[in-house]
């Protein structure tokens, strides 16, 4: 079995008093956050113990009982207020983390400097240095959260003298169904204060993408191409011997991209008018804002229409092509960074569609991009001729929405070719993968014009 893990976010009204409640919570916290993290410090050995044992031994050094009433370090004596026993604890496990990210770091620093001053060279990076202060959100541990409903939750927040339950009301959906939710936490997101629920499920564990192949010769993938297009993804279902199930493209990005680069357009103008920006300061917030939201619905809407569409047709795995190095064209800042986003928003549509599917029991794989749109689908002849309606297919032209392959006379859209060469290439490799493994009789992938990619039997010298 395997967890899916997810996180529910969820608007807090506001209502009289809660900020400054919430602030000083908040700055008690972060107070015994770095007095544990000072502990940490001098008792290195801490971390050579696992998480419940560090936990009971920082409680023994810092916390005074009937059993223990002189702690070494005694945690009264230098945060007066009176700290809940959980928030406490909450304490304890972020400064472990801290201080283990800062331990790590500093152990590597003295790795590198090792290394230079073996070759006789100055070593030049300053040591990293513990943290002045920390930030972290508020947790809310078993005991320091009450009674929650699709509305409302009791939380317990420190009003400067005294801790009270203060009754939150949320704005959003309820936690969804068949889901565990963990201790919550308030996050402070553009001045709104919203609830965070971690939220975790058991799923059986699918099997790895070699081995389905390996194990049903009929399996289904939905091989997806992301363009720059008015079609911002192409999906085609395709089965282990070739044979394709069905296509969908799912459009908007005609629209999209008129709308991002028109507010580029604006902050680019504003940016002329108000001349040099200030180091260190956030210019034209509103409009930053308006171009993140529309991307981040967009990565959403998307994600989701993939793995629903795969999910309709009995498809396991996902396959995208491994997009990292893609870089704008120069030109004005709103083109340049319109397309540069473009391409941000390929990965966050990648990354999306993982989670989803993984809650779903559907895999995520990647193939490379190599000539995935200059290939033929039918016959493997590259490059093809690229062209647009109404032109002749005379030659390969990036972006054109038609294709026609010479050598097989085999034509449609340049998308759906480029889909069909991802899922193809995919199968290619996991049939590879598995030649040792599987049934000599097993079909695998040929080129031929007059089949394309189908099931062949394998050669007697393989």
């Amino acid at each position: 079995m395997a967890k899916s893990i997810k996180t529910h976010r969820t608007l807090i009204e506001s209502r009289p008093g809660l900020d400054e409640w919430y602030e000083a919570t908040k700055m008690l916290y972060n107070q015994v956050v770095a007095f544990y993290f000072n502990l940490y410090q001098a008792h290195p050995g801490l971390l050579d113990l696992n998480q419940k044992e560090a936990l009971t031994q920082a409680e023994r050094l810092t916390h005074r009982t009937n059993t223990n009433p002189n702690p070494l370090w005694p945690l009264a004596e230098t945060i007066p207020a009176d700290i809940p026993a959980m928030l406490r604890r909450a304490a304890i496990n972020a400064a472990r983390g801290a201080f283990r990210s800062f331990h790590s770091r500093y152990h590597r620093w003295l790795k590198e400097k090792a290394k230079f001053e073996a070759k006789g060279k100055r070593f030049h990076h300053r040591p990293p240095v513990p943290p002045r202060s920390f930030n972290f959100n508020l947790p809310f541990y078993q005991g320091m959260w009450g009674a929650r409903s699709a509305t409302s939750i009791l939380v317990r927040l420190y009003r400067g003298s005294s801790w009270q339950w203060v009754k939150l009301h949320l704005l959003g959906e309820s936690l969804p169904d068949g889901w565990d939710a963990g201790s919550p936490s308030i996050v402070r997101r553009r001045g709104r204060l919203r609830l965070h629920t971690p939220l975790e499920k058991t799923i059986p564990t699918p099997p790895k993408a070699v081995a389905q192949v390996a194990q049903n010769p009929q399996v289904r993938i939905c091989a997806v191409d992301l363009n720059l297009g008015d079609a911002v993804a192409v999906c085609t279902i395709l089965q282990a011997d070739g044979t394709e199930v069905a296509t969908r493209f799912i459009r908007g990005g005609k629209a999209l991209h008129a709308r991002r680069k028109r507010l580029l357009g604006k902050v680019a103008t504003k940016r002329s008018q108000s001349g040099m920006l200030t180091e260190g300061e956030a210019d034209n917030i509103k409009l930053w804002q308006k171009i993140r939201a529309i991307d981040e619905y967009e990565a959403h809407r998307v994600s989701r229409r993939i793995v629903e569409f795969a999910q309709a047709h009995g498809a396991t795995i996902l396959v995208f092509e491994h997009l990292d190095s893609l870089k704008p064209q120069k030109g004005r800042y709103s083109k340049r960074s319109n397309e540069k986003r473009a391409y941000w928003l390929k990965g966050k549509i990648v990354k999306y569609a993982r989670y989803k599917a993984w809650e779903l029991g559907i895999l995520t794989s990647r193939v490379s991009p190599r000539n995935t749109s200059r290939d033929c689908s039918g016959c493997g002849y590259s490059p093809v001729a690229r062209y647009a309606a109404g032109e002749a297919p005379l030659d390969y032209r990036p972006g054109a929405p038609l294709y026609l392959c010479p050598a097989c006379l085999k034509r449609g859209h340049a998308d759906h070719n480029a889909t069909a060469n991802i899922g193809f290439r995919f199968f290619e490799r996991a049939f590879s993968s598995t030649l040792s493994i599987v049934d000599p009789a097993l079909p695998i992938f040929d080129r031929s014009p007059s089949k394309g990619f189908r099931g062949t039997e394998r050669r007697a010298q393989q």
